[in-house]
């Protein structure tokens, strides 16, 4: 009987351990993002379109560098956007391999309207924690997330 307290105490500890937290977040930002941004733009989309605005034109390996996508999402999620005009894709004259991307002035405008949504459903979220709990939270996660793979 002991044997089988120890497993199901392991076994409770799992559910409710990290993994599943983290799905329940990402399951609510969802959610919200569905609700309040955006029902057709991703968050993925909305970071690369961002990160154009704020940066300006990089090619695609810098850009899904500075996005966290590996090489397999970010190729159709440009794509993607290059067919709703939101980014131009042009060859880099000196190197012919490298995709330069750009962000159109829809795109930009896109961004720009739906960035004060994208904080709102953040702070909505984080909305049961005080000013300095919201701070520790996002600092502590920006830390778990910068440890290496492996």
């Amino acid at each position: 009987m002991n044997r089988e307290k120890a497993d199901a105490s392991r076994v409770r500890a799992a559910i409710e351990g990290v993994g599943p937290l983290a799905r329940r977040l990402n399951q609510a930002h969802a959610r919200l993002w569905h609700e309040r941004v955006d029902q057709e733009l991703t968050g993925p989309q909305f970071t690369v379109l961002s990160l154009l605005c704020t940066h300006g034109d990089m090619d695609q390996g810098t850009l899904g560098a500075l996005a966290h996508l590996d090489k397999s999402t970010a190729a159709p999620l440009l794509d993607r956007l290059r067919r709703r005009g939101l980014v131009e894709l042009a060859k880099d004259d000196a190197d012919r391999r490298r995709k330069l991307v750009r962000v159109t002035p829809d795109g930009r405008a896109l961004a720009t309207r739906l960035a004060p949504q994208v904080i709102a459903v953040g702070d909505h979220l984080l909305s049961s924690l005080t000013p300095e709990e919201q701070r520790q939270f996002v600092a502590l996660l920006a830390k778990v997330v910068a440890v290496p793979e492996g």
